[in-house]
């Protein structure tokens, strides 16, 4: 008889949760092809332009410019008015961590320099030419060269997909076949200002945003029911074997 997975566990109840939430956003993406099946032929026109994506270059949606040119060594200094952002700054996953950056004083920085939250923070160098969203409570912050600054138009792309966009292993690749270098491999400005970007409406920009990060947390959550079932496993095996 199969055993049947116990009810009411963190893990599983996760997991239901994640497989709903797909569920239903996969739904909602299908709604708009469901309104047009069901109208008049003139509004189906209507409605599969709404819901198509269009093909734009990132420079006519965003701004993008080189980091800012230290002329010297940073001097460090725990109470500086500025924090310095550097690709050490930014992890395997493209994320910011905040708590760690160096400070300086910079006490004429215009304000033009400095980071907002919702831009992207792109790795111009080196193996991964991934981009990292900067979040709130950011402060006064200032990406340092060679790293290239992306400000989106946020009226019509949302930060989180451009970043989704610009890390998916497609654009990845795309861009890698453009990077120019030997020992480092580097991508200019011109290279992201032709970069060519899918882009959906607004509301399936957010869609595939949500979707993306519910199956990120499904695979982080399958990987840890992964790693506790191989420890129950294994426990139970040393019990037997030391059992008299």
């Amino acid at each position: 008889m199969k055993r049947r997975n116990q009810p009411g566990t963190q893990q599983g109840c996760h997991h239901r949760v994640v497989i709903k939430f797909c569920r239903n956003i996969f739904a909602a993406l299908d709604y708009g092809a469901l309104c047009a099946y069901h109208a008049p032929m003139n509004q189906l026109r209507i409605q599969k332009q709404d819901y198509s994506a269009m093909n734009v270059v990132l420079g006519d949606i965003a701004e993008i410019r080189m980091g800012y040119s230290f002329r010297s060594r940073l001097e460090t200094d725990a109470e500086g008015d500025v924090a310095v952002i550097q690709m050490k700054d930014i992890d395997d996953a493209n994320l910011l961590h905040p708590e760690g950056l160096a400070r300086i004083q910079m006490p004429d920085l215009k304000d033009r320099h400095l980071v907002q939250e919702g831009d992207l923070l792109f790795r111009s160098r080196g193996v991964t030419n991934s981009a990292a969203l900067v979040g709130r409570g950011i402060g006064r912050a200032v990406l340092a060269a060679p790293m290239l600054l992306i400000r989106p138009r946020t009226e019509i792309v949302e930060p989180a997909y451009l970043q989704w966009f610009i890390n998916h292993p497609a654009t990845q690749a795309a861009l890698a076949g453009q990077a120019t270098g030997t020992a480092v491999k580097m991508i200019g400005k011109g290279v992201l200002d032709g970069l060519e970007v899918a882009l959906p409406p607004l509301e399936r920009q957010r869609l595939i945003v949500e979707i993306a990060q519910l199956a990120t947390r499904e695979a982080a959550l399958l990987e840890e029911l992964r790693g506790r079932r191989k420890a129950l496993i294994e426990g139970i095996l040393l019990r037997q074997a030391t059992q008299a």
